[in-house]
């Protein structure tokens, strides 16, 4: 279906046919806006204004003053950058004193295989994966998490964004 405005047009048929050009040339020179000739004409917007640009055709403003730069409105500071602002409520989240945890030996009593691993069962690999000795922790995880307390407190370090962020 064709938009209102549009020629059919071939694909292997250029774009800016002679006709073309002279439409734009003339409707250019009238004054009318580059939106009016791109629906006068059949092509987009920024097609005239390219077109234009490397006919080197500028609006002259015969006589008129030259417009007035724009006023910004007068507004406070800007707002912050969202990554900044989520990086200063971690840091303050993070600075806060941490509650004490438990630094009990992780226990590895229930070591599994990759077939015996289930949704019940801490998912921290141990040794290589490929290794001969290679499996994973097999205790019972905490409420909504893949890792067992201990593994917890391994994968999930307060501040260890921070020291990636600086490093």
């Amino acid at each position: 279906m064709i938009s209102p405005g549009t020629i059919d047009m071939p694909a292997n048929q250029p774009t800016w046919t002679p006709e073309r050009l002279e439409l734009l040339k003339s409707r250019f020179e009238a004054g009318l806006s580059c939106r009016q000739i791109a629906a006068d004409i059949g092509v987009s917007r920024n097609a005239v204004i390219g077109k234009l640009s490397r006919l080197n055709l500028k609006r002259e403003n015969s006589g008129e003053a030259p417009r007035p730069a724009r006023k910004r409105a007068a507004k406070g500071p800007r707002p912050k950058s969202l990554p900044r602002l989520q990086y200063q409520m971690l840091r303050t989240l993070y600075a806060e004193p941490q509650p004490e945890i438990e630094e009990a030996p992780i226990l590895n009593e229930h070591r599994c295989s990759l077939l015996e691993l289930s949704e019940e069962r801490c998912r921290w690999p141990i040794s290589t994966p490929g290794a001969v000795d290679f499996c994973f922790c097999g205790n019972t995880p905490l409420e909504g998490l893949p890792y067992c307390a201990g593994h917890t407190r391994l994968a999930y370090r307060p501040g260890s964004r921070l020291r990636v962020g600086r490093g």
